[in-house]
């Protein structure tokens, strides 16, 4: 069978979702669905839950950015959450942050083929990283919360926003319980969880979200 085939049809709140800016949504599911498998990006067994489970599971969180805030995306990979919140959030800018050449080179060349203005890629890790005015930082499927706070906790420290955003699934209280000593020590804020897209979307995503104290 034709991997393509396998692709889950687009679910109507796509269209919601990403509005005028459908189009790059959908060719960059495309490219998902064409390039997973070549450069290690998503399992085959993704591909029947590319929408609803990556692509609108990522947009969902541009409602938590706001116009103008900077954004990086650490461990971007197949570029989630990261592509997905700039298409939906065309007014802020994302940094995606991705080690690996392969990936980082699919990155880049996936951004130029969307048109994609609001979206640099940069090949490191985040420890290599050197900036620390990020609003936000995101990262999804990189480390457990008490590794990943202190990875992305120095490129949100001289920023106005200070947050984090980590996309977790159901075990996110136990893995801020984990990380309470971490979270105290770095100087960050009672940890909220967030529960976007309840009975709008296909499938819901579930969010971290940290501050830094002032």
């Amino acid at each position: 069978m034709n991997e393509l085939s396998q692709v889950e049809i687009e679910p109507s709140y796509a269209n919601d979702l990403f509005g005028p800016n459908i189009s790059q949504a959908r060719a960059y599911t495309a490219l998902l669905a064409k390039d997973s498998e070549t450069f290690g990006l998503l399992g085959p067994r993704e591909l029947p839950q590319l929408w609803s489970r990556h692509v609108i599971s990522g947009g969902l969180l541009a409602e938590l950015v706001t116009s103008g805030q900077k954004v990086v995306d650490v461990g971007s990979g197949a570029g989630l959450p990261g592509i997905p919140m700039a298409i939906a959030a065309p007014n802020t800018n994302f940094t995606l942050v991705e080690p690996m050449e392969r990936r980082a080179n699919w990155l880049s060349s996936a951004v130029t083929e969307l048109g994609l203005q609001n979206v640099s890629v940069l090949r490191a890790r985040a420890e290599d990283v050197h900036r620390t005015d990020f609003d936000i930082a995101t990262a999804r499927a990189v480390a457990g919360l008490d590794k990943l706070i202190g990875l992305l906790s120095p490129l949100i420290r001289g920023s106005a926003g200070k947050t984090v955003l980590a996309l977790k699934g159901s075990r996110a209280p136990e893995e801020i319980l984990a990380a309470t000593e971490r979270l105290e020590l770095l100087g960050f804020d009672t940890p909220e969880i967030l529960t976007l897209g309840l009975n709008k979307a296909p499938e819901t995503a579930t969010v971290v979200r940290i501050r830094l104290k002032a």
